[in-house]
Formats: C-alpha cells, sequence, structure tokens
C-alpha cells in the first residue's frame, strides 16, 4: 500500500519539469493520476511511462478546467489531491512589459491555479483533499527584469492563504512550495541563454554560476521538488496548512549585503 493508494491526482503543467515529476512521484506511491497540460506529445510521454490519464487542455480556461475535473471524477470517482504547477512568462522589467506580456504572465502564473482551483473546490471538499501550488522563491523575493513572473508568483501566496483560511474549516489544505534553481526544460534554457552571454562553457557551468551564492551550490532536481509537493499532500502533512515550503538549497537565508565577506 502506497502513500497515496486509492487518491487520485490531478496535476496541470504535467507533462515536463516539476509537474512530470510530481506525477511519477504520486503514481508510484500509488496515486490514479490526470496530467493535464496544452502540449499533447509531452503529456503522452509521461501518461505511457506511468500509467496516468492525460487531458489537454488550458488549466487557465474556465470551460478546459472544468472538463478536465469532470472527466477526472468520471474516470476515478472522485478528486483528492490538485497539484497547481502550471507557469512561465514574465521576464522583462515593468518598463518593457507590454499588456500583451502582462496578460500572458498573470495567465500562465496565475489564472491557471486560480481558474483550476475555484474549478475543483467542491470536490476537494467532498474529499477533503489537499492542494500544494508551485509557487517560487520569485514569490518571495524580487529577481532582477522578472517584473510579471515576479507579481503573479506573489500573487500565488495569497491564493495559498486565502484557501487555507476559507477552506480549512472543511477538511481542504492548501500549500504552496517555493522552489529556487531547478534543473527543469524552462531553466534549462534559460541556463543556454546565460552560457551565450557570458561565453560559458556549458549549460553546467551556468548552473554553477547561478547557484554560487547558494549554501548547498546546486540546483535542485525536479524529484527533489516533487517529493516536497507530495509530503505536502500526503496523511504526514495533516496538521499543514498556509504554508510556504522553500526547497531552493538554502537561497533564502543568504544575507545578500554579507556576500562580499563571504
Amino acid at each position: 500500500m502506497g502513500t497515496f493508494s486509492g487518491k487520485c491526482a490531478l496535476i496541470s503543467g504535467g507533462g515536463t519539469g516539476i509537474g512530470a515529476a510530481a506525477a511519477r512521484r504520486m503514481a508510484r506511491d500509488g496515486a490514479n493520476v490526470v496530467i493535464m497540460g496544452r502540449r499533447q506529445a509531452q503529456l503522452k510521454e509521461v501518461a505511457h511511462a506511468i500509467g496516468a490519464e492525460i487531458f489537454v487542455g488550458d488549466a487557465a480556461d474556465p470551460q478546459q478546467a472544468d472538463a478536465a475535473i469532470k472527466q477526472t471524477v468520471e474516470r476515478f470517482g472522485g478528486l483528492d489531491i490538485v497539484v497547481a504547477n502550471a507557469g512561465g512568462h514574465g521576464f522583462a522589467t515593468i518598463a518593457e512589459t507590454t499588456d500583451e506580456d502582462w496578460e500572458a504572465s498573470r495567465r500562465a502564473n496565475l489564472d491557471t491555479a486560480v481558474i483550476l482551483l475555484r474549478a475543483a473546490m467542491p470536490e476537494l471538499i467532498r474529499s477533503k483533499g489537499a492542494i500544494a501550488v508551485t509557487a517560487s522563491i520569485a514569490s518571495l523575493a524580487a529577481p532582477a527584469s522578472a517584473f510579471g513572473y515576479t507579481v503573479a508568483k506573489h500573487a500565488q501566496i495569497g491564493l495559498v492563504r486565502s484557501i487555507a483560511r476559507d477552506f480549512g474549516r472543511f477538511g481542504v489544505r492548501c500549500n504552496a512550495v517555493c522552489p529556487g534553481w531547478v534543473t527543469s526544460e524552462m531553466a534549462d534554457g534559460e541556463m543556454d541563454e546565460l552560457r551565450v552571454r557570458m561565453n560559458l562553457s556549458s549549460r553546467e557551468e551556468a548552473y554553477a554560476l547561478v547557484t554560487r551564492d547558494v549554501p548547498l551550490g546546486r540546483p535542485a532536481s525536479p524529484d527533489e521538488v516533487a517529493a516536497a509537493i507530495a509530503f505536502l499532500c500526503s496523511s504526514e502533512a495533516a496538521m499543514i496548512t498556509g504554508a510556504i515550503l522553500t526547497v531552493d538549497g538554502g537561497s533564502t537565508v543568504v544575507d545578500v549585503p554579507t556576500l562580499s565577506f563571504s
């Protein structure tokens, strides 16, 4: 009997990175898993490997979010866990951000969570379910030239706390994980860009550069973040709600003004 035996989990952004890792982890631990995303090929690859169901759609679209919940419940008889993981976009300053850029960032990072969780709430109340939102250390501090991403990720913390406050009495728990650098497909692309800009020899050298002041000295793997998500959604975390769990190798404990003395 696995940790999630008899449970059903819906994971948005489940075709790559942290979402795919969370799907693998929960399926390994006995859950029936539905992965949602817009790219069918990636979803099918993950689903084939772990025996998951897929739903091709945009979690920020109310009709598609409702349809994903309906398909999940019809297939497995209920819904116990939602991992709101979809995200991306928003890497520019406010002065460089167009209306279209802002819309894309808000939709990718905030609306995907808000719309999906709103659609899922009646089922989560029935099951006294658990929610994990994949936020970021950009939810807690402001990286350079990431206005849209930072604002939306900060808003995710408000989303988590509001749900925890309003639905805890119904048995629904809602928590956030805040990763730092993770060796995901999205971050790989950023490292490739940094490698060219800084004339570095490899992607690994770029990761080493961006994590040089991280206490553990390296990025996380998607599986390491997925382990934190699985914990927060498990019965082991039954008394944890509204919490913000950093999975950042210690990044957020670094006192920036003292770095020159390190």
